[in-house]
């Protein structure tokens, strides 16, 4: 999910970064229709910048003069080519000063657009244009990333309660040995519909030797395991739940707890 979402950010990232590239070649496109205009082929459209997120600046190296409405139809075009946001919002600003000499508004509904004083020509100066753009950009959309990210936690989450479900539903894991059930989490045999109740130690005890089926377990590592962090180990203790286990145990004649004589013990499940 992890790598998922990075392939997605990236892409993301990737898009904004294709997006104001496009921008910059659509503003350059616009400086050159307007250099073109004035019959200038010669002079120079210095760097678009990207000043801020979404606004981006046209400058010259030449002064120009040119009609509102050129500047209008100019920006319109190239913007509409390069599919940008088609709501945005132009400044001419003058470069001795700051001062704008001329703005203008475009929305997606034209009678909320605001494009004052197309015909009066700006005289000849030093321009930098300035484009806001205030609609949405057609990149990668974080809304479907959201979308993504909060799909994925359900679908986790429902992986999981259906997981957790199954497993509630699912019998309890059982050792079987011979014709008797070991339910360690319950502490029980269960020995057709009788249920025999374990202590505490003789279930780590008969759980050790279901783990070593038919295999020697030696004294010592049983004592160790059991008794090591619980109080005193008397010698004859293991032997004394060896004895109850084996009482418990006794319906089914196919199990024997052997004693190897100073050793240790094997729980045995012969094949009837």
């Amino acid at each position: 999910m992890l790598l998922f979402l990075v392939v997605l950010l990236f892409f993301g990232c990737n898009q904004d970064h294709s997006s104001s590239e496009i921008t910059k070649i659509a503003l350059r496109d616009i400086g050159n229709q307007l250099l073109l205009s004035q019959q200038d082929s010669t002079s120079l459209i210095l760097p678009v910048k990207e000043i801020s997120t979404g606004k981006f600046e046209l400058s010259f190296q030449s002064r120009l003069a040119f009609t509102p409405d050129s500047l209008v139809i100019f920006a319109k075009n190239s913007i509409e080519k390069a599919n940008l946001p088609s709501e945005y919002r132009v400044e001419v600003i003058q470069c001795e000063d700051e001062e704008v000499a001329y703005s203008y508004e475009v929305k997606n509904n034209q009678d909320e657009s605001i494009i004052p004083c197309k015909t009066r020509e700006l005289p000849l100066n030093c321009y930098m244009i300035q484009i806001l753009f205030i609609g949405k950009a057609q990149t990668f959309d974080y809304f479907w990333l959201v979308l993504i990210i909060v799909m994925v936690l359900v679908l986790a989450l429902w992986y999981r309660f259906k997981t957790n479900t199954k497993r509630t539903l699912e019998e309890p894991y059982y050792y079987k040995i011979g014709n008797y059930k070991f339910d360690k989490e319950q502490s029980k045999l269960l020995y057709v519909e009788t249920e025999i109740s374990l202590s505490k130690k003789e279930c780590e005890l008969l759980e050790i030797l279901c783990d070593n089926l038919n295999d020697l377990v030696k004294r010592d590592e049983l004592s160790k395991r059991i008794w090591e962090d619980h109080g005193v180990f008397v010698g004859r203790s293991l032997d004394t739940y060896i004895s109850k286990l084996r009482k418990k145990l006794k319906e089914d004649s196919t199990i024997k707890i052997t004693n190897v004589h100073g050793v240790g013990y094997k729980l045995e499940v012969s094949k009837t």
